[in-house]
């Protein structure tokens, strides 16, 4: 199956805009109107974009995917990551951007009931912390 047909298969309320282009509801976030621009390049590659302002990983995350799902091969000048170890100061960052995500969900929470999404990216947030604080320690 083709990296396009993959992702138009899991999004809601699709309508073709134009020549290998598509709007849909974004499944990273309670979208009631289509915000999801999808768009397929002539190479095999899958573009996203969500006007309400969702990180292509929250989207593919939300998809159940990762990125390479937005390719139907490897491109020729792609090689394997090398993944050393995270630094100290990367995860300080991550640590303290999940955080503030969490802090801001469980503000809402006081004002209203959390949406399933909310709820979800909360509980994904403590997940991110606690792996790591793992990592930190070596675990």
């Amino acid at each position: 199956m083709s990296a396009i047909d993959t992702i138009l298969e899991r999004v809601q309320g699709l309508k073709q805009t134009g020549a290998d282009r598509w709007i849909s509801r974004c499944p990273a976030h309670d979208d009631s109107s289509p915000s999801l621009s999808i768009r397929a390049t002539g190479d095999g590659r899958v573009l996203l974009h969500c006007f309400a302002g969702c990180e292509v990983g929250d989207v593919l995350n939300a998809m159940v995917l990762t990125y390479a799902a937005l390719f139907d091969a490897p491109l020729a000048h792609h090689l394997p990551p090398v993944r050393r170890g995270w630094g100290a100061r990367e995860l300080l960052e991550l640590i303290a951007h999940e955080a503030l995500v969490a802090t801001l969900v469980v503000h809402d929470a006081l004002e209203r009931p959390l949406t399933e999404n909310e709820r979800d990216r909360l509980i994904s947030a403590s997940a991110r912390i606690s792996n790591a604080l793992d990592f930190s320690n070596g675990a």
